[in-house]
């Protein structure tokens, strides 16, 4: 699960001497929140964000135009953009991207290839849309929560059982219990039923496993054990 795969392709990019008023214009017409920078070479050199223009912008409690003695007019994306931003490359799993995005609490990242000439930008919607999708979310079906102990076996163990039950999975996602690290769980989701119903399922995996909770159109059922 790559970049390539996820990434917005037809990014608005501005070059250095694009007018601050002119990228403002641009943010508020297209819905942009930032804008990679680049040269004449197309070669990424700094990125502007929509709280960068707007720092720029003066207060419109104030006359003029004027900006630290200068004219706004005059304001270019290189007097303003962050330079030698944070890039990823086509082949940077999204999960690596996620991490990015939440540590450094970006919006988005350029995505170049190895000249530095850019192709696109991942944004945090692509990673949600990405998230949605690997989940299974958007195919529907319902989703179990089991707790597990974390050590080799009982997740194929689960798997196993759901098999033999008749149902097919859709997708598996694991992570390790916050409260304890020597268990870890497993989410679930269930493309096809075949011939059991969700209660059935439900009561047969409750006499065999440690099920925590199991969503359905929506709605979230806890199991108390």
């Amino acid at each position: 699960m790559l970049v390539r795969d996820w990434m917005t392709r037809n990014v608005i990019t501005l070059g250095l001497k694009t007018t601050v008023v002119d990228a403002a214009e641009i943010m508020r017409t297209k819905k942009v929140r930032q804008f990679p920078v680049i040269d004449e070479k197309g070669i990424l050199v700094g990125i502007v964000s929509d709280r960068d223009i707007r720092d720029a912008m003066p207060s419109k409690y104030l006359p003029g135009d004027s900006v630290s003695g200068g004219n706004l007019s005059n304001l270019r994306a290189a007097d303003i953009m962050s330079a030698e931003p944070t890039k990823v490359s086509l082949i940077t799993p999204m999960d690596m991207v996620a991490n990015i995005l939440m540590r450094q609490k970006f919006g988005g990242l350029p995505v170049t290839d190895e000249a530095g000439r850019i192709l696109g930008i991942v944004t945090v919607a692509d990673v949600l849309r990405f998230l949605c999708t690997a989940s299974g979310l958007q195919r529907g079906g319902p989703q179990i929560a089991v707790r597990l102990e974390s050590k080799p076996g009982p997740l194929s163990g689960l798997l196993d059982f759901l098999r033999a039950e008749g149902v097919r999975i859709g997708s598996v996602f694991t992570s390790h219990d916050h409260g304890d690290p020597i268990y870890r769980n497993a989410y679930v989701r269930i493309v096809d039923m075949g011939e059991r119903t969700l209660p059935d399922l439900i009561a047969s995996l409750k006499a065999k496993h440690h099920l925590l909770f199991y969503v359905e159109d929506g709605r979230t059922t806890l199991v108390e054990k």
